[in-house]
């Protein structure tokens, strides 16, 4: 199976403060999301552009994976974002309210013009009802894409919505992006939490997330760190009936048997599958694939 990459947690950072892109490389983050678009004035875009790809270039951000979130190209600053981070050394460029097709393809030519590595992803934030409706077709848009990101504060906004404990003004939006997500073979990122000092609804939106299927929430501060980390985590039981659903099904296949049962439950291929990828994760965060190992980067 392909090499699983640990997204539990990604922490979007100004990349206007110094201070927080000199902090980020203790954070026990996944993914930091070094931002140049909503966390950062129009006076300050040229220089905060310009100190995040002075950070990259520093390095020192172990396995953390380095996104950065450029303007849309519709802005003054996108161009001039996109070419300097085509060889800065991100892992990704994160696109702000992707909404069609062509703004993905316009994306990858601009950072093939700037002769980007073929390994530099492109994250597409689905934000807006258009970009919720055009999920799919944006998903499989380029082979840059390696994941969407919901963008739930917006969509809230355009929707004219409420915010709600349990965040049913957003789940069929949330469905439909994962759903363009896993057709395409692609990661997908829930949304962040506001409420910084509620710690209980922030657990259970991160228990919501997992359990709809995303691979980790996008976070607005640190605190909310290990909440995330432990949710999107398969837990000790969840790793520990993953490998004897392995073993079981392992010694049925061994007895010339398609299907067995572990706990009273069927289990076939489907299963092993799930299970193989709970354990992958498991020693990938284990071996410090996600935010605490050495990284030349």
């Amino acid at each position: 199976m392909p090499a699983v990459r640990p997204r539990r947690s990604a922490l979007y950072l100004p990349g206007s403060n110094a201070r927080a892109l000199e902090k980020a490389r203790t954070l026990p983050a996944d993914a930091l999301i070094l931002d140049l678009e909503d966390a950062v004035a129009p006076a300050a875009k040229d220089a905060a552009r310009a100190q995040v790809v002075a950070a990259l270039g520093q390095g020192g951000f172990g396995r953390r994976e380095r996104v950065v979130r450029v303007n849309g190209l519709g802005t003054p600053w996108g161009a001039a974002d996109l070419a300097a981070l085509a060889r800065a050394g991100a892992d990704a460029v994160c696109l702000p309210k992707v909404e069609r097709a062509a703004e993905v393809h316009a994306a990858a030519q601009a950072l093939a013009a700037g002769h980007a590595p073929a390994g530099l992803a492109l994250w597409c934030m689905i934000e807006t009802p258009r970009g919720v409706l055009a999920a799919d077709e944006i998903a499989g848009a380029s082979p840059r894409v390696a994941c969407l990101v919901a963008g739930t504060s917006d969509l809230v906004k355009d929707l004219g919505a409420r915010h709600t404990a349990g965040r049913a003004e957003v789940l069929t939006s949330l469905s439909l992006v994962l759903l363009a997500a896993r057709a395409h073979g692609l990661a997908a990122l829930d949304g962040v939490f506001l409420d910084l000092e509620d710690a209980a609804g922030l657990e259970a939106a991160c228990r919501q997330g997992r359990d709809l299927g995303f691979d980790g929430k996008t976070l607005i501060h640190p605190k909310q760190l290990d909440a995330a980390n432990r949710a999107f985590a398969p837990d000790e039981a969840e790793l520990e009936r993953a490998r004897r659903v392995i073993a079981a099904h392992a010694q049925a296949e061994a007895a010339g048997q398609g299907v067995t049962v572990v706990d009273g439950r069927l289990v076939e291929a489907l299963h092993v599958a799930a299970a193989r990828r709970t354990v992958a994760l498991a020693e990938a965060i284990a071996a410090g694939h996600g935010a605490a190992g050495p990284h030349p980067g």
